[in-house]
């Protein structure tokens, strides 16, 4: 089956302030899914099939552009691991009727893996299915989920049996709706459109065709789809970082001290500078790194970009808040923008946790440290 054709991107506006970004997750991903862009981003319209990351990229961007980040966070979960987990139980049945809704932006699936207090540490969550001849019944929290507040569907990570050996975790489909799920929005001002918010399933009854995937093999499909979300992420990255230093450039050229503008201050184009070149290093290594991701879920890789983003991009707005001093503070302003942008170093596994994969690679990272440079047009181009 050939590959989908590509739908054309519209020019990101003028005008990129908070008037400009307004719009919540659920309704922007109506309009990428009526313009087609979901399926575009998907190898032959399929996730099943593995990302483009090109036009991974170049989506989340466009929303960044326009939205708010936690709107764009609420985009870029779902393209990057909530709709491929629907892929797990091919054929007909719950998952494929909750897949073709979701291409068409009809329907907002929720990832919800991280229990309360469990953090990082996955195979630590109490999350219970208990899986029956002929129902599931499930029963735990979840916190501080992406879309919790606007999905349709949740995806959710749960044990079922005792253990903290990877096969003693299974994916379950479950209907928002369905009698004992219970939600709460999260006690933030943060991140709005993105709908996060708390879970509780007080024993959930579920038919058995609502597991995703098989038995035990839960923790697996998620190391696979993670790794693309920190590829989502480290592209997100790029895209938020060119954006504000854009705009931090065109404030400095603008704001004059004593008649004359503050852009042409060594110091100033100094501490700016670097902040282009920590932005260009991250573009740089997302390049490099991408196919091994969409081709391969190259998990070492997809720590690398995760670790460089999660510091890149608190850095960089962190510099570019400084250099627009007061004007920051204004509603919707850098500095909100920087707060925001710690989900770098935290969401899908804290830069910590992420640099200790990093580490556990090290030999075949250190044998890649080789001066070879590849040629024009080797990798695809994200």
């Amino acid at each position: 089956m050939p590959e989908q054709a590509v739908v054309p991107r519209p020019a990101p506006p003028a005008t990129t302030g908070p008037a400009a970004r307004a719009g919540g997750g659920r309704q922007v991903w109506r309009e990428l899914g009526a313009a087609g862009r979901i399926r575009a981003v998907y190898r032959e319209g399929d996730p099943a099939a593995g990302v483009r990351a090109g036009e991974l990229g170049a989506v989340l961007a466009d929303v960044d552009a326009r939205h708010s980040v936690g709107t764009t966070l609420a985009v870029c979960v779902q393209l990057a691991t909530a709709v491929p987990l629907l892929t797990l139980s091919p054929g007909p049945g719950p998952a494929a009727g909750a897949l073709a809704a979701a291409l068409e932006g009809r329907s907002v699936t929720a990832l919800a893996a991280t229990d309360r207090g469990s953090g990082s540490d996955l195979t630590a969550l109490e999350t219970e299915v208990v899986i029956e001849d002929d129902q599931l019944v499930l029963t735990g929290t979840k916190r501080w989920i992406t879309n919790a507040t606007q999905a349709d569907q949740l995806v959710v990570l749960a044990r079922h049996r005792p253990g903290r050996h990877f096969t003693c975790f299974t994916w379950v489909l479950v209907p928002a709706t369905a009698p004992g799920v219970s939600v709460e929005p999260a006690d933030t001002d943060l991140f709005a459109g993105s709908g996060t918010g708390h879970l509780t399933f007080d024993r959930v009854r579920l038919p058995r065709t609502q597991l995703l995937g098989r038995t035990g093999r839960g923790l697996a499909g998620f190391a696979a789809h993670i790794a693309v979300e920190r590829l989502a992420g480290a592209l997100w990255g790029v895209a938020l970082c060119r954006r504000v230093l854009a705009e931090t450039r065109d404030f400095l050229q603008r704001r004059t001290v004593a008649d004359r503008p503050l852009w042409e201050r060594d110091s100033v184009q100094q501490r700016y500078a670097s902040c282009l070149l920590a932005a260009h290093q991250l573009r740089a290594l997302t390049r490099e790194l991408a196919h091994r991701v969409t081709d391969r879920h190259d998990t070492t890789a997809a720590a690398l970009l995760k670790s460089a983003s999660g510091t890149t991009v608190p850095r960089v707005l962190d510099a570019c808040a400084q250099l627009q001093g007061a004007e920051g503070f204004a509603a919707g302003g850098v500095q909100r923008l920087r707060t925001e942008a710690a989900l770098f170093g935290i969401g899908g596994g804290t830069t910590e946790v992420v640099l200790s994969v990093v580490a556990g690679g090290a030999g075949p990272l250190l044998d890649g440290l080789t001066a070879d440079v590849p040629e024009a047009g080797r990798h695809d181009d994200p």
